[in-house]
C-alpha cells in the first residue's frame, strides 16, 4: 500500500460536482462524451438554434418559430435539432403536428463548470 495522497476529484473549491480542466486531467470517456457536446456546438447553425431555444420566454418553441428564422429548407432544420438532442442539449415534445422543443440546462451547466477556472476574474472593462 502506499502513502501517496491523491486528488479528490470534484472539490475545486466552488462545491462544483465535476473537476474543472484547469483542477485536473481529464479522463478518457469524459472527455469522448464532452467532445460529442463541444461538436454539436461547433455549427453556427445548431449554436443559433440553441440560443434561440434556450432565449425564448416561457423556456421552449415551437419548430414553426424556428425554421423562418433561417434561409434552410426544414429538413435541414430538424437534422441540426436532432443533433442537438443527442449531444443532450435539447429535449422536445411532439403536440400534435407541432414539436416544441427546451434546454437541458444540466448540460449547459456542466459545460460551465468544466471550463470554469475559479481563480480567474474578468478585470474591469474588458471585452467579453
Amino acid at each position: 500500500m502506499s502513502n501517496q495522497e491523491l486528488p479528490v476529484l470534484g472539490q475545486d473549491g466552488a462545491g462544483g460536482c465535476c473537476p474543472t480542466l484547469l483542477s485536473a486531467p481529464m479522463a478518457e470517456d469524459r472527455a469522448v462524451e464532452l467532445a460529442k457536446v463541444f461538436k454539436a456546438l461547433g455549427d453556427p447553425v445548431r449554436l443559433r438554434l440553441l440560443s434561440m431555444i434556450a432565449s425564448r420566454e416561457g423556456g421552449e418553441i415551437c419548430v414553426c418559430d424556428l425554421t423562418p428564422a433561417f434561409d434552410l429548407s426544414q429538413p435541414t432544420i430538424s437534422h441540426h435539432l436532432k443533433l442537438l438532442k443527442q449531444a443532450g442539449l435539447i429535449a422536445s415534445e411532439r403536440r400534435g403536428t407541432w414539436v416544441y422543443y427546451r434546454l437541458l440546462p444540466a448540460t449547459t451547466d456542466r459545460l460551465s463548470a468544466v471550463l470554469a477556472n475559479p481563480q480567474s476574474e474578468v478585470p474591469s472593462g474588458a471585452a467579453s
